[in-house]
C-alpha cells in the first residue's frame, strides 16, 4: 500500500535516543496529540551511565474529526517525519518513524550449517517474523534447493582470500539493489572485513555459541563436553570490527547434565542458537532494539 493512500487507523513506530533531560516525554506526547495521533504503547529508559534517554512509541493516526467513514487519516509517514523534525532537533535526537505494518527487507547469509537458516525461513513463511527475505547469500551451494523451495533468490558468492573484497562488494550491491535494511549471519562462517562492518554498522546480526572465549576453533561443543560444562548458550549480537564482541541483543541458555553426549550437546546448541537469533531478528525488525554504545536497549 502506498504512503499516499493510508488506511484508517494507520499504525506507526517512533524510536529515539538523545541526551537525557526534562521534557522529552512531554514533547513527544504533545506532538502526537497535536497531530491527531493516539499512543498505543510507549516504553522509555534513561541510562544513568551514559546520560542517554531511549524511547519507543507505537501510535495510530486516526481519520480527522468529522471525516466520513473510510476516509484516510491526515497523517502519512512522510508528513510525520517532516513535522517531527523540529521536535527531534530541539532535543538533539537520533530518531526514526516507520509504519508498524512495514515488513523489513532482509538478507540471510549461511555457509554449511543450515539450522538457523531453515528456522528463519519457516518463521518468515508462517508470519512469525515481520520480515521479507529478499535473498539468501552463501559461499557454498548446499542450501540452494531449500531456499528455492521458498521461492527466494539464492546467490552463491564464493569467498577466497583473493576474492573476499569482490564478494563483499557484491553483497553491498545486493543490499542496495534489494533495499535491504538488515543482514543476518545465520551461521555464515566467514570473517567480515572492517570496511564491510562499518558500511553496515547496526545492520548486521550474528549468532554464535556462548562458549567463547574458552572453547575456540573446531568442535567447541566437544571441547565443552570434555570440560563438563553445565550450561549451553548462544549469543545474538550486532557485528562490529571486533570479532564476536559487538553489542549483544539476546542470549539463550539451557542447562545440561553429565549424561549428555557431545552429539546431544550439539543438537541442544542448534536449538538454542535458533531461538536466540529468531528473537533478535524479530526485535530488530519491530524497531525494538536501540544501540547504546557497546550495549543495546531492547524494548521487548
Amino acid at each position: 500500500m502506498s504512503e499516499s493512500q493510508p488506511t484508517k487507523n494507520d499504525q506507526y513506530v517512533l524510536t529515539l535516543s538523545c541526551p537525557d533531560k526534562q521534557g522529552i516525554v512531554h514533547a513527544v506526547s504533545s506532538y502526537l496529540f497535536i497531530t491527531g495521533c493516539n499512543i498505543e504503547d510507549s516504553q522509555q529508559f534513561g541510562d544513568h551511565d551514559t546520560g542517554l534517554f531511549f524511547m519507543r512509541v507505537h501510535f495510530s493516526a486516526d481519520a480527522p474529526s468529522g471525516a466520513s467513514a473510510g476516509e484516510a487519516p491526515s497523517a502519512t509517514v512522510d508528513k510525520l517525519r517532516a513535522s517531527f523534525a523540529a521536535v527531534g532537533d530541539s532535543f538533539g535526537m537520533d530518531w526514526q518513524i516507520h509504519r508498524a505494518d512495514e515488513k523489513m527487507r532482509i538478507i540471510l547469509m549461511v555457509s554449511k550449517f543450515g539450522h538457523c537458516l531453515n528456522d528463519l525461513l519457516f518463521r518468515s513463511r508462517i508470519g512469525a517474523l515481520p520480515v521479507e527475505i529478499a535473498a539468501v547469500v552463501s559461499n557454498h551451494t548446499d542450501f540452494a534447493e531449500l531456499v528455492g523451495s521458498y521461492d527466494i533468490p539464492f546467490h552463491h558468492i564464493p569467498v577466497t582470500r583473493d576474492t573476499k573484497a569482490a564478494a563483499e562488494a557484491r553483497l553491498l550491491e545486493l543490499v542496495e539493489a534489494e533495499r535491504v535494511e538488515l543482514v543476518v549471519l545465520a551461521r555464515y562462517m566467514q570473517v567480515l572485513s572492517d570496511d564491510l562492518c562499518k558500511a553496515l554498522s547496526g545492520r548486521i546480526i550474528n549468532i554464535h555459541h556462548s562458549f567463547l572465549p574458552s572453547f575456540k576453533g573446531a568442535k567447541p561443543y566437544h571441547q565443552a563436553h570434555a570440560r563438563g560444562v553445565k550450561l549451553i548458550g548462544a549469543t545474538a549480537h550486532y557485528v562490529t570490527a571486533d570479532l564476536d564482541e559487538g553489542p549483544i541483543i539476546e542470549q539463550e541458555v539451557e542447562r545440561v547434565g553429565h549424561e549428555v553426549t557431545p552429539d546431544q550437546l550439539v543438537a541442544i546448541g542448534r536449538d538454542v542458537e535458533c531461538q536466540a537469533l529468531a528473537r533478535a531478528v524479530k526485535w530488530h525488525s519491530e524497531r525494538r532494539v536501540l544501540l547504546n554504545g557497546s550495549r543495546t536497549v531492547v524494548f521487548a
